[in-house]
C-alpha cells in the first residue's frame, strides 16, 4: 500500500504486506474473499486475524450476502518499532499456521462451516501466540 493511501498514525505500521500473505498462501489465496489492512489499534496486541464467515439465510432482513461468505484476513497495525521483528516472526510462525487453519476449514464438517470462526495471532515480547474466537 502506498504511503499516500496509508491511514495510520505515525507510530503504527502494518507488520505484513499483501505480497507476504499471497506468497505464504499460494493457491489458497483464491479462497480469501477479503484482505483488509485495518487502521485501528486492536487493544489486545493482535497483529493478524482470519475469520470464516458462514453463510446465513436472509430471514427478516438479516443474513450474509453470498459474496461475503468465506475467509477474511485482517492485518492489524503494530508499534512501528516492532514492525521488522513482528514481520519476521509472523512470516515464520503465523502464516504457516494460517495456511493450516484454512486447510482445516476447507475440509471441516458442515456443522463447523455453518457458524463463524476466528483466529488471531499476537506478537508480544518477540513471540507469536494465537487464540480462537467465535
Amino acid at each position: 500500500m502506498t504511503s499516500k493511501n496509508r491511514r495510520l498514525p505515525r507510530d503504527r505500521a502494518w507488520p505484513l504486506t499483501a505480497t507476504d500473505i499471497s506468497e505464504a498462501l499460494g493457491s489458497k489465496m483464491s479462497h480469501v474473499g477479503d484482505l483488509r489492512f485495518l487502521s485501528g489499534n486492536s487493544g489486545t496486541g493482535n497483529a493478524i486475524g482470519i475469520e470464516w464467515v458462514a453463510a446465513q439465510p436472509f430471514n427478516y432482513g438479516r443474513g450474509i450476502h453470498p459474496n461475503a461468505v468465506g475467509f477474511r484476513i485482517d492485518v492489524i497495525p503494530v508499534p512501528k518499532g516492532d514492525r521488522a521483528d513482528a514481520r519476521t516472526a509472523l512470516r515464520t510462525h503465523a502464516l504457516p499456521q494460517l495456511c493450516e487453519w484454512i486447510d482445516h476449514a476447507l475440509t471441516a464438517s458442515e456443522t463447523w462451516r455453518s457458524s463463524n470462526h476466528c483466529r488471531y495471532w499476537r506478537f508480544a515480547d518477540g513471540h507469536v501466540t494465537h487464540h480462537d474466537a467465535t
